[in-house]
């Protein structure tokens, strides 16, 4: 045992390989639980997925035929949180959890705190995970266990959020990210999780400005300890919020940081990129990529947004409600995610004529949003109802579009906003043509400066109808880059990496990813190598 123990120091001294190497020369004498369960710890930090999941099922196993039950139920839990987040499979999760729950409620039941926080890390319902969460965190208080308060009260957080309670969620969000990074965190597991947990929160309601000052800590995090699924798991989720800010140019880059093969994506941060992305091309009107980004992960949860997304656009309504209600019917319970979904299936459905179906779950979804305070779900739970009325109800339908545009307003989303006003345009073109005529004004100029090409194209010719000339003029400065953008061209174009350019112009690496995303799509470039043949030709303004 004591290359047992020798793999732990070098687990507590952040030496992933040597770790490894020497758990890994422990097994050649045979199948011990610690060393494999101290061997999946050093395989996460290197970032080899699959090998982590196998050397957690053998722990399993070994510690089953060794008569163990606590390491066994820690395998097991450990499988069920891996399953969950990054493989993305609830089944197996499930399976798992239900193989740990027999082992604590019979033989271990010391862990029942982490029992309480497994069984809440899978459960769809977010008021019973809740339940499930506070109830671990109490147990883990009361034991001086700092890192199951820490995780308990990540979940306390994100089902708060998941409810629509997001400014008690984020402030628990807040509570856990000050302990896990504040430079006394325990177990780095705990704050890596603690850390991508929270993203997800910020991804969900578009909170810029929050996953901008945790991300600059994780960043350091990830500095010192590797971490290549964070890694990738916090490219996704900001990638997210910098699209619904409005900063394409920047989620577009980081989405494709996340996608890169040495970014240690796991198959669910994968399949969210890769949804997310299509998302940004459907707005981009770039349906082929599109549906290109979304090859091989169609039907899986994470995409069918996306996939509903490019029916909608290829004008197949039936297909996208199709999608849609088959994803929301396996829900139980509703969640802050669901939202988008929710009032994509409303649109289908007017498309489709179901109007009984159409009003009652945009009523409905209004109506969520208005109980719980949540400014979000107000806004497309309004904006559906909007439009769903348009037809009947049109004093009505303005009422509700008109709200729905302030509350986006609020959240800082300019495209969602821009599609409001264009909803509310085209609602107003005959009864008030001089409002209907200055919101499409305000919605093309969002969209020209966003590259929302297909919304423009509609804003233009709503204008049109209303007698008002608008041809399009594209994205403003589109070919033109700034001085700071064409020197971190140029040096991407001598092949220097994003690390060596910040290092060289004396920036952060996010600026210099910033940079090279704008002059990416200010010259129509799709990688690297396409920027380093276009930049000769570039122009830069002053």
């Amino acid at each position: 045992m004591v290359e047992v123990a020798e793999g732990f120091e070098a687990l507590g001294k952040g030496d992933w390989q040597l770790a490894h190497d020497t758990f890994t020369a422990t097994l050649d004498e045979g199948d011990l639980p610690e060393a494999l369960l101290g061997l999946a710890n050093a395989l996460y930090w290197l970032g080899d997925l699959a090998a982590m999941l196998a050397a957690l099922e053998r722990a399993y196993a070994a510690a089953t035929k060794r008569g163990d039950p606590i390491l066994a139920a820690a395998s097991a839990m450990s499988l069920v949180g891996y399953h969950k987040q990054f493989v993305g499979n609830t089944t197996v999760a499930r399976g798992w959890l239900a193989r740990a729950t027999r082992i604590v409620e019979t033989e271990a039941p010391g862990l029942r705190g982490e029992l309480l926080g497994a069984t809440s890390f899978v459960t769809a319902d977010p008021v019973e995970a809740e339940r499930l969460a506070r109830e671990a965190f109490e147990i883990g208080r009361s034991a001086g266990n700092s890192d199951l308060e820490v995780l308990a009260l990540t979940s306390v957080g994100n089902a708060l959020v998941q409810q629509g309670r997001v400014s008690e969620g984020m402030a628990a969000l807040d509570e856990v990210m000050a302990t896990a990074f504040g430079g006394s965190q325990g177990e780095p597991l705990t704050a890596a999780h603690a850390g991508c947990m929270t993203l997800v929160a910020c991804s969900s309601h578009f909170d810029i400005e929050r996953a901008t000052e945790w991300l600059r800590a994780m960043d350091n995090f990830i500095e010192r300890y590797g971490c290549p699924f964070l890694y990738a798991e916090c490219r996704t989720h900001y990638g997210r919020i910098l699209f619904e800010n409005g900063d394409w140019s920047a989620a577009e880059e980081s989405l494709l940081a996340a996608l890169a093969p040495a970014s240690g994506a796991t198959p669910s941060s994968t399949a969210v990129a890769s949804a997310l992305l299509a998302e940004l091309r459907v707005a981009q009107g770039r349906l082929e990529d599109a549906s290109r980004s979304l090859r091989g992960y169609e039907g899986r949860d994470e995409c069918v947004y996306a996939e509903a997304l490019i029916y909608l656009a290829k004008n197949e309504p039936s297909v996208a409600a199709n999608r849609l209600r088959q994803r929301l019917d396996d829900e139980a319970a509703f969640r802050l995610e669901l939202t988008p979904l929710i009032a994509l299936l409303v649109d289908a459905e007017v498309l489709l004529g179901d109007q009984a179906s159409a009003v009652e779950r945009a009523r409905a979804l209004s109506e969520r949003g208005t109980a719980r305070d949540c400014a979000l779900i107000v806004a497309y739970g309004r904006r559906a109802y909007g439009r769903v009325l348009a037809s009947t109800e049109p004093a009505r339908a303005r009422r509700e579009l008109e709200a729905a545009l302030r509350a986006f307003v609020q959240a800082e989303t300019p495209y969602r906003a821009a599609q409001t006003r264009l909803q509310l345009a085209d609602l107003l073109r005959e009864s008030d043509p001089d409002v209907a005529t200055a919101e499409a004004r305000i919605a093309l100029t969002t969209f020209e400066d966003l590259g929302a090409g297909r919304d423009a194209d509609l804003a233009a010719g709503l204008l049109r109808s209303l007698g008002v000339k608008a041809a399009r003029s594209g994205p403003r400065n589109i070919g033109r880059l700034t001085k700071r953008e064409g020197e971190v061209a140029e040096l991407v174009a001598e092949g220097l990496a994003n690390r060596e350019i910040a290092e060289r112009l004396v920036l952060s690496v996010r600026t210099v990813e910033h940079h090279v995303a704008r002059a990416l799509v200010k010259l129509g470039a799709r990688s690297r190598t396409e920027l380093a043949t276009a930049i000769s030709g570039r122009v830069v303004q002053n």
